[in-house]
This record gives C-alpha cells, sequence and structure tokens, in this order.
C-alpha cells in the first residue's frame, strides 16, 4: 500500500473526499484537516482509486489546499489529517519578486523545491506574514515558475531558520514562537542557536561523550592561559557565541626562545602570525577590542595534516521521519595556508574521506569513529537541552594519535561542504531529513499532543 497519495479535485460544490478503498480503516470519518484548519466533511471509498485521493474544488478553497500535489493521509478519532503541512519560519525578507529572501533565497528554494518528492507541504514566512485574526498565513513556495505568495492555514510544524542570535532575540520574533506553540499546540523545532560553553558543561557530565571534550575554560585568567599553554604548547580562544570561526585566535608557546605566537584573522581578512613577548603584550596589542570575559579558552590538539596543513571534520546529524538519529553528511576540510581555522571563507578546501585516506582500513576506522562520536553526542545534547533539536553540525578533529575530539556543535550548520561535488546526495538527504522531522512531530502532535507541549516547555 503506497503512502504518499495523489491530489486530484472534481469541480463539484460538495463536501465529499473519495479515498481508496485499501485506506479505509475502523473509525468512520467525518473531519478534513489541512494544517489547523478542520472542516466537517463525508468520506467514500472507491476500489478504483489506488494512490489517488479527490477532493472538491470547494473544499480546497476552504482549507487553503493546494489544488494538485502529494499527500500523507494521518487518521486520527474521525479526522482525516492532510499534508503535513510545515512552515519554515525566517527573517529578512525582501521587496524583489525574484528573491524575496535577499541572499538566502536559493537556500530556502532548495528545501522548498523537495516537499512535493516527500509528500509534504512546504512555505517560507516571517512575523509580518501571519494573519492572527483568521488563522492564515500568507507564506513563500518555489516551484518550476519560481517564486509566489499563498495563502496557507498556520502549519502542522514549524522549522525555525532564523538567521542569527541577534535577530532571534527580537520581542516581535519571541512573540510568534510563543503564540503559535502556546495557543496552538504547533511544535517548533531548531530553536535557538548553541552557547558553546553551556553545550560544554552539559557534555562534560555525561561520561558517554565527556572523552571527546578537549579540556576548556571559560572566562579564562592569565594564569590559566599560561597553564595550559604549559600543558599542550597551544591553545584557542573562541568567542563563547561566535559561529563561522570568526575572532578566533590560537596562541602557542616556544619553550626554546621563551616567546608567544599568535595565528589569526584581521579586520582587513588577512591571516596572520604575529610574535609576542607575553601574553599581556597579545593582549594589548591583538586582542584590544575584544573581553576576556566573552571568550572561552580550549586545549589546543595536534591534528592529523595533509600536505602540512590541519584537517578537522564536518558531520551533518538530523533526526528522521521516526524520530532517530542519522549521519546525513561527513566531510573533512583542509585549513587554509596560514588559516587559524579550516573555514571556507578563510581558505579552507572540502575534501571526502576517500582523498584524505589512502589507505582502506584507516578511512573505515575514522569513518566508524567520527559517526559513533556524532551520534552519541547528537543524543546526548537532545537528552539534556529543552525543546525539539532536528539537526545538528559538528566539527570533530582526529589527533595524531587516532582519537577524536569535538570542537564544536551547530544548531544551525552552515551548508558550505555541499559545495563538493561528491556531497550531492548528502545535501538532499540533510534537507530532505529536516522536512521528515517535521512529518514526525505533526504525528507526535497528533497522537499524543501531551509529549509536545511537555517537551516545548
Amino acid at each position: 500500500m503506497t503512502d504518499i497519495y495523489s491530489i486530484n479535485t472534481s469541480n463539484s460544490e460538495d463536501f465529499i473526499v473519495y479515498l481508496p478503498l485499501t485506506s479505509k480503516k475502523n473509525d468512520e470519518i467525518n473531519t478534513i484537516s489541512f494544517g489547523t484548519i478542520t472542516i466537517l466533511c463525508e468520506v467514500q471509498y472507491l476500489p478504483e482509486l489506488q494512490d489517488t485521493i479527490v477532493i472538491s474544488e470547494q473544499l480546497c478553497k476552504e482549507l487553503h489546499l493546494p489544488s494538485h500535489g502529494k499527500t500523507h493521509l494521518i487518521f486520527h478519532e474521525q479526522t482525516l489529517h492532510l499534508g503535513p503541512l510545515i512552515g519554515i519560519f525566517t527573517a529578512g525578507f525582501t521587496d524583489s519578486p525574484l528573491r524575496p529572501i535577499g541572499e538566502r533565497s536559493l537556500f530556502f528554494a532548495k528545501f522548498l523545491s523537495i516537499d512535493q518528492s516527500i509528500g509534504l507541504f512546504t512555505f517560507v514566512f516571517g512575523a509580518h506574514h501571519i494573519d492572527w485574526e483568521n488563522g492564515t498565513v500568507e507564506g513563500f513556495t518555489h516551484g518550476k515558475d519560481g517564486w509566489k505568495k499563498s495563502r496557507f492555514p498556520f502549519p502542522n510544524a514549524v522549522y525555525d531558520r532564523l538567521p542569527n542570535r541577534r535577530i532571534e532575540n527580537h520581542q516581535a520574533l519571541k512573540l510568534v514562537k510563543k503564540r503559535l506553540t502556546e495557543e496552538y499546540s504547533i511544535p517548533w523545532y531548531n530553536p535557538g542557536f548553541f552557547n558553546k560553553w553551556s553545550v560544554h558543561q552539559l557534555l562534560i557530565q555525561d561520561m558517554k561523550v565527556a572523552k571527546y571534550l578537549p579540556e576548556t575554560i571559560q572566562q579564562p585568567t592569565i594564569s590559566q592561559m599560561e597553564e595550559l599553554l604549559s600543558i599542550y604548547q597551544s591553545i584557542y580562544l573562541k568567542p563563547e557565541n561566535g559561529s563561522l570561526g570568526l575572532g578566533v585566535f590560537q596562541l602557542m608557546y616556544s619553550r626554546e626562545e621563551n616567546t608567544y605566537y599568535s595565528r589569526y584573522r584581521d579586520e582587513n581578512e588577512i591571516n596572520r602570525l604575529r610574535k609576542y613577548p607575553s601574553i599581556e603584550h597579545f593582549l594589548k596589542i591583538a586582542f584590544k577590542d575584544r573581553l576576556l570575559s566573552n571568550y572561552l579558552a580550549q586545549q589546543g590538539i595536534k591534528l592529523i595534516r595533509l600536505d602540512g596543513k590541519s584537517i578537522d571534520f564536518r558531520i551533518h546529524t538530523n533526526k528522521n521521519e521516526h524520530g532517530d538519529w542519522k549521519i546525513t553528511a561527513l566531510a573533512a576540510k583542509v585549513a587554509g595556508k596560514g588559516s587559524v581555522t579550516t573555514h571556507l571563507n578563510n581558505g579552507g578546501v572540502v575534501k571526502t574521506l576517500e582523498e584524505i585516506y589512502d589507505d582502506p582500513k584507516e578511512r573505515l576506522k575514522a569513518f566508524h569513529d567520527l559517526t559513533e562520536a556524532a551520534i552519541l553526542l547528537s543524543e546526548s545534547i537532545d537528552h539534556s537541552i529543552p525543546g525539539f533539536i532536528g539537526e545538528i553540525g559538528f566539527d570533530f578533529g582526529i589527533d595524531q594519535e587516532g582519537r577524536v575530539w569535538m570542537f564544536e556543535a551547530n544548531s544551525k550548520p552552515g551548508r558550505s561542504i555541499f559545495t563538493h561535488p561528491e556531497l550531492v546526495d548528502a545535501d538532499l538527504l540533510s534537507r530532505k531529513s529536516s522536512l521528515q522531522y517535521g512529518y514526525y512531530l505533526t504525528k507526535k502532535a497528533i497522537f499524543s499532543p501531551e509529549d509536545i507541549i511537555n517537551e516545548e516547555v
């Protein structure tokens, strides 16, 4: 029996829905629902229908249901739920019909273009697109004919893709989340950005994953930095709420010269390696506009290298349509010349494991160790942080003894690794999984709404 059904419309004005006989349930269905709109209807079963349902145009109009497309059928307590309908929430809309979400339009178009292949309806919306009085949203869709604005009911689940912390803290946007989750019990997934120190504190208490964490100190003092350098010879200073490798410094100590070196990217985006007689001198010159109280100091790791350049690994994990964590992408990133990080905007290059490891045994071991770490860490973070987390982007390193280290976990991972031609399938899989998790949450909200309410708190 098929799981996804095509929608056909009839031009009758009655509120009859025709379903395949194979989909018949014991309960008599007398209501149809799309998003948060529910309407009384009559259901008839036809043996000649296989993977198609037929709905009157009038009923489609009342439901704000697209008159063509593919849908799942979810039956519960005499109601047939179509869709589901997933709303992708963001900010930064423009007046451009070709690029309604500015530079991020292509990013969203890629999500919207795959919804029908998995039997979902999706749209992108912002706070100003909501009509609270009528319970509808004027959302953007993207198809063969480009961008289009359509009216939809409130969605079954909301996928949070706000671009940064600053925007997320706007009162108006917080209010949208509060109302949709509390008044309408709509599950909201991937909210918030992780704080590096908070995540570290949660994970260090979990015996299964603490071994992956480098020694880390919040708001380090000069004497603590000296102590870390005497043990590890190298430390990283990272902004507690930073992203994209911005504001990261590597600090090294040479015992022979009794001198400090710092590697960083300056305000003109040039990679620098500078020499200092003391940490105080480094802080005064290189760190002058920054506060140590906003930073973490992290143990330096001697990473494996390719052609003398250090390598780290980006892994994307996603929850699938069953709510289970899966690896959806794995790639290596090789640091640019003289760069403090492997970020692509810093000269880094994406490589596959095949391009890094010639020896199949070594490659298999790295794959096994990295994926095991990523799943364990995903489960631990998910267990420790409230709300619905549907995806995580990890930065891992492997040291020269073969030990795996986790440097960072991102709740809204960038997608720059997918520029690699070998990662096209992984790109598609991770996007599909992000939407399929919305399908999972929709079913959870229908069958056990109390779990949704408890988890959102």
